[in-house]
């Protein structure tokens, strides 16, 4: 089953050439990507009487054509490639005038919350959501990131009440506005980046302190997100 719902931009989801800004791409696919659980019966209201609920662990987005503000956007969504212990979401944004703006995938995983453990996707699961046999990019399944062990800058981070989603952990759309802070002032400020990539490694918690490390590898810029002894990954992100 393919879900469309349609998005408009506000003032606070665009950046200084009133385009779309890459976090608030994030924000919709997270909500269109609910109101598709809400429906299939495996949303926010699931999560919360069951005790279980969808962790994501890795996006990749490319814009193909960035957004303005003022452009009424079309999203797609839909499940696909389920088995017992992951399944992607992949999505399309069109605009007004019909034209593919962006495409993104997503891998997700169904998690007791209050065990920590990872719960089976079972047949009603997967019989909910219809899975499509589509996908927006060639590549089927995203690839491993890796940390790189150099880098040249590098930022502390307190983990405060306003980063906790409904799982008790930081919600996934911080870790990308942290990466921007420590990203050098030039790409900070230069033309958007339109390839993302987002490998959630270790859940972060309400007070934990966190580095997150910056590296240029060529055109690719790096941000490693790591606990504050240093012993665990929190999460790679990679921006071109």
């Amino acid at each position: 089953m393919i879900f469309k719902e349609n998005f408009k931009m506000g003032l606070k989801d665009i950046d200084k050439q009133n385009q779309i800004k890459n976090v608030t791409l994030l924000e919709f696919f997270e909500n269109i990507g609910s109101y598709h659980s809400d429906l299939a019966g495996y949303g926010a209201d699931y999560t919360k009487e069951h005790g279980r609920g969808w962790v994501l662990l890795d996006w990749k987005v490319q814009v193909l054509k960035r957004p303005k503000y003022g452009d009424e956007l079309e999203i797609h969504t839909w499940a696909k490639t389920m088995n017992k212990a992951t399944t992607y979401r992949d999505f399309e944004v069109y605009n007004q005038n019909k034209e593919l703006c962006a495409i993104a995938t997503s891998r997700w995983t169904m998690v007791n919350i209050k065990e920590g453990k990872i719960d089976k996707i079972d047949a009603d699961i997967i019989k909910a959501y219809d899975p499509e046999n589509k996908n927006v990019f060639e590549e089927k399944e995203v690839k491993k990131l890796k940390a790189p062990k150099d880098f040249s800058n590098e930022i502390e981070y307190k983990v405060r009440r306003k980063d906790i989603d409904i799982n008790g952990h930081m919600h996934n759309i911080y870790y990308l506005d942290l990466a921007y802070e420590v990203l050098p002032e030039e790409i900070y400020n230069g033309e958007q980046l339109n390839n993302i990539r987002v490998q959630y490694r270790k859940e972060i918690k309400l007070e934990e302190t966190v580095k997150c490390r910056y590296t240029r590898e060529e055109d690719k810029h790096i941000i490693t997100i790591i606990s504050e002894d240093e012993k665990n990954i929190h999460a790679i992100i990679e921006l071109m």
